[in-house]
C-alpha cells in the first residue's frame, strides 16, 4: 500500500517530467546557441531537482537521500559550467544573439 510520502514523491518526479521536455523542445525549436542554453540549463535543473525531491520522498534512508542530492549538485555545477564554456566559445567565434 502507497502512503503519503510515496504518492507525493510519484507527484514530484511526474511534475520534473515536462521541464525536460520543455527543455528538450527549447534546444531544438529556439533560433539561436543562446536561448538553446537558457531553455536547456534551466528546464533541465528544475526537472532534476524535483525528480530528486521525489525520489528523496520514496528513499529508505539518509544514505541514499544525500547520494541524490551529491549527484543533483553535482550536476548543476558541472551543467552551469558547461554552458558558461559553450557560450563563451560562441562569443569567441563571433556568434551573435538572434535578434527579431
Amino acid at each position: 500500500m502507497m502512503t503519503l510520502l510515496d504518492n507525493v514523491g510519484m507527484l514530484c518526479i511526474f511534475m520534473g517530467l515536462p521541464f525536460f521536455l520543455t527543455g528538450t523542445v527549447g534546444l531544438l525549436r529556439f533560433p539561436d546557441i543562446y536561448t538553446r542554453l537558457h531553455a536547456l540549463t534551466k528546464a533541465d535543473n528544475v526537472g532534476l531537482g524535483l525528480i530528486t525531491l521525489g525520489l528523496s520522498l520514496q528513499a529508505d534512508n539518509l544514505f541514499i537521500v544525500a547520494k541524490l542530492i551529491l549527484i543533483w549538485i553535482l550536476v548543476l555545477i558541472a551543467s552551469s559550467a558547461s554552458c558558461h564554456l559553450v557560450a563563451r566559445s560562441a562569443i569567441q567565434k563571433n556568434i551573435h544573439p538572434w535578434v527579431k
